[in-house]
């Protein structure tokens, strides 16, 4: 009989002042190895309004497409109702973040992520500032 595992870990990552992305699949792949699960997901968020997580192939040219259609989407020096209450100069940061979403799920056959062989998950960072992303991830399934 299969025994339910829930394996919960996070982790930081420095970003540069955004849009700064970051490969983080290997991280995922260490999660799922120390897990023990052969089947089941990995929920992956990332902690707070101005970060984000998806999946994209992770090469420059797609990378560097990425930052410009997210800065296209909600650019900076637009008039942001956020920055009049806060004149933290980031109205565009969450926007951004909540168009992409905070959280991916992908699922875990054979103790392996289950992902296509040009995607990578990536982390993003939005905000206006240099910042230490935290990652939670959870992996759930059976082992």
């Amino acid at each position: 009989m299969n025994r339910w595992i829930v394996h919960a870990e996070s982790f930081d990552v420095p970003m540069k002042q955004g849009v700064d992305i970051r490969d983080i699949t290997e991280k995922l792949r260490q999660a799922v190895q120390a897990s023990g699960v052969r089947a089941g997901t990995v929920n992956v968020t990332a902690v707070g309004s101005t970060g984000s997580v998806t999946t994209i192939e992770y090469e420059p040219g797609v990378v560097e497409d990425l930052k410009r259609a997210v800065e296209r989407l909600a650019p900076p020096g637009l008039d942001y109702e956020h920055e009049k209450a806060w004149h933290d100069g980031n109205g565009h940061s969450h926007v951004q973040a909540a168009l992409l979403g905070p959280s991916v799920v992908v699922p875990v056959r054979e103790g392996r992520l289950v992902l296509g062989t040009w995607q990578q998950v990536v982390l993003i960072n939005h905000d206006n500032r240099a910042r230490s992303r935290r990652v939670e991830v959870t992996v759930l399934g059976v082992g």
